[in-house]
């Protein structure tokens, strides 16, 4: 058997990448897994629950917890949906001003690891990514 185990790796780069842009938005009060949820819902201006964990691919409970917890942050706010046994999520005001400050922060954070790796690894990092 290998020495070298794959996922790993993976979750070992993970974990520190995750350090640095958390660390990165840390101005804004937000970490990235929050963060990267008000992108979504930003996008889509207003999305169910079920729809944001398929968007994001992540369990639909998992979901549930985390947009409570940007809910009690007063990012986001919830409302019942066309199904009204389906909430849906909006951005608040304070939502869409830690998108509008913590783009350039996660920006920043972005070229770092792409200063780290440098441009040609950094595009061929996401292109073994997607093919994971």
């Amino acid at each position: 058997m290998s020495p070298d185990c794959y996922c790993t790796a993976l979750r070992k780069a993970t974990r520190r990448a995750t350090s640095l842009y958390d660390e990165a938005l840390g101005p804004v009060g937000v970490n990235l897994a929050q963060f990267s949820l008000l992108r979504n819902i930003g996008r889509a201006g207003q999305v169910s629950l079920t729809e944001l964990a398929r968007l994001t691919e992540l369990d639909r409970s998992t979901i549930g917890r985390n947009a409570r917890v940007l809910e009690r942050m007063g990012l986001v706010k919830t409302a019942p949906g066309e199904d009204q046994r389906e909430a849906v999520l909006k951005l608040d005001g304070a939502g869409h001003r830690v998108l509008r400050d913590g783009a350039p922060l996660w920006e920043h954070a972005q070229q770092r690891v792409e200063t780290a790796l440098s441009p040609q690894f950094a595009g061929l990092l996401q292109q073994l990514l997607q093919a994971v």
